[in-house]
């Protein structure tokens, strides 16, 4: 938390690119988890083999920027919630990450808007494991969502195509029909996010 009136935005009072003490608030949040030794040899729990593996708001800390630190003297800079789960870690893995918060407004940016709803999701994926064709293919098509399969003329015969799988909802329809169930693989792609952000 923080007297947003003592920021500025950016431009307002520098003509500096990079931030300073007058627009930029910075964080920073360093943590690396490793083994607990002291841990029991037959354990099985995380919280007891790990040290520093579960992440929370509460390890984000402040670094102050010029004369930052008399200014927010009586409010030191902080999250509102402490107790906000970001990561989970294993020994090994470690966070080294330093934040730039400025004020913003809508116009500037949707993260800025008052009332804005974001969400995300993985790429799905669909492979169709054998060729589908005839009325099975029809069948298949209606399945998914409008524009996912199509069907294609092969030398005269009607076969399934996937053309777009980021259009499909995975509603998993087709693990209701017996005879096509085992013909296509539903998957999603883990390193894929589709992001979509929403303004009021």
């Amino acid at each position: 938390t923080c007297f947003s009136s003592a920021l500025y935005l950016p431009g307002e009072e520098s003509a500096e690119e990079q931030g300073s003490e007058i627009d930029t608030i910075q964080l920073q949040l360093k943590i690396k988890c490793s083994r607990n030794p002291r841990a029991t040899k037959d354990s099985s729990d995380p919280r007891e083999l790990y040290l520093n593996h579960m992440v929370y708001s509460s390890d984000i800390t402040w670094v102050p920027i010029g004369n930052q630190a008399d200014v927010f003297a009586d409010s030191v800079i902080r999250p509102v919630h402490n107790d906000i789960l970001i990561a989970q870690l294993r020994p090994g893995q470690e966070l080294d990450i330093i934040m730039h918060c400025v004020k913003g407004i809508g116009q500037d940016h949707a993260k800025f808007s008052p009332v804005a709803t974001a969400s995300y999701r993985l790429l799905p994926e669909i492979t169709l494991l054998e060729p589908v064709e005839g009325e099975k293919a029809e069948r298949l098509k209606r399945c998914f969502s409008r524009g996912v399969i199509d069907i294609k003329d092969v030398n005269g015969t009607n076969v399934a195509k996937v053309v777009n799988s980021r259009l499909d909802t995975c509603s998993r329809e087709v693990i209701r029909h017996d005879d096509l169930k085992n013909v296509v693989k539903l998957a999603r792609l883990r390193d894929h996010f589709i992001c979509k952000s929403f303004r009021s």
